[in-house]
């Protein structure tokens, strides 16, 4: 199974395994059992499932900037991206800075390809 899950999230999408801070005198490490195993980051199921919604952000805030795009007054596309990143943000969803990064990145190519 993990082998097919990965292979329809593709290799630029985030892999959750960021490097773990934990306060304290002796070294820790940061990670979680799932099924009697330790894992670090997410695992095959959770990312795919992370890809799926931020493919679906990335569908519905394209939709949303189109149409914001055509509004008076007509703004550009340099300026329009910023501010929906910080509405996102405000949003209080749980994105990690990379996935945003991951669908701002693909919104923009949207908006730049044809409509």
């Amino acid at each position: 199974m993990t082998s097919d899950v990965n292979q329809q999230v593709p290799t630029d999408f985030p892999d959750g395994a960021s490097p773990g801070s934990v306060s304290g005198f002796q070294p820790k490490i940061a990670v979680r059992r799932v099924d009697g195993r330790f894992v670090e980051g997410w695992t095959a199921s959770e990312r795919l499932a992370r890809f799926d919604t931020c493919v679906d952000l990335v569908v519905q805030l394209t939709a949303y900037c189109r149409r914001k795009l055509q509004e008076p007054p007509n703004e550009a596309v340099p300026s329009l991206l910023p501010r929906v990143r910080g509405a996102v943000e405000l949003k209080g969803w749980d994105l990690s800075e990379q996935e945003l990064d991951w669908i701002m990145k693909h919104v923009n190519d949207n908006l730049s390809g044809p409509s």
